[in-house]
């Protein structure tokens, strides 16, 4: 991945960059197809979970219907994936200035890259609506998913390869 430029700006943190994926509320996810390029906006649940080497890696999990342009791009790379780009951001308010040129917002962001995969098992269907339901609406009780619901539900799971994190800081 690039070297950020504002190196100040620069996330490393892990607990930070934990908290960064629990507090944004929507995912941005760019993809290709055969018109272009674009980018989705969605809910989104996630899962961080030990590699073989020790490191942790991030998954993101975000539902679907099976029809339409998010689905078929994401569909169209059958068992293999299809690579995608993710950005999710925390909005931290207004940075005021003492001229126009000097507002600016602060924010704490992850930007990164991965595989998107259907996900097909029932079961872990089942887990990742309850992750994205975790995220969504942290407060509703369990939430009980019906057999033909989840068997119409697409569900794609984003496995991050690449990570980076950037943080603007309130005006102090």
């Amino acid at each position: 991945m690039r070297p950020m430029r504002l190196i100040k700006r620069q996330v490393t943190d892990a607990d930070t960059i934990k908290n960064i994926v629990d507090s944004a509320q929507v995912l941005h996810v760019g993809a290709m197809d055969g018109d272009g390029m674009f980018v989705v906006p969605v809910n989104y649940g996630y899962r961080w979970h030990k590699k073989q080497d020790g490191a942790e890696s991030l998954s993101l999990y975000l539902h679907s219907a099976r029809e339409g342009r998010k689905a078929e791009a994401f569909f169209a790379g059958g068992t293999g994936g299809v690579r995608v780009a993710i950005e999710l951001e925390e909005d931290r308010g207004n940075i005021t200035g003492t001229f126009a040129c000097a507002y600016s917002r602060s924010y704490r962001s992850i930007m990164g890259s991965g595989i998107v995969f259907a996900v097909d098992d029932p079961s872990e269907k089942e887990q990742a609506l309850r992750l994205i339901m975790a995220h969504a609406a942290p407060d509703m009780p369990s939430p009980v998913f019906m057999p033909d619901a989840l068997a119409r539900v697409a569900i794609f799971r984003i496995d991050v390869d690449t990570l980076s994190a950037k943080e603007r800081a309130p005006k102090q």
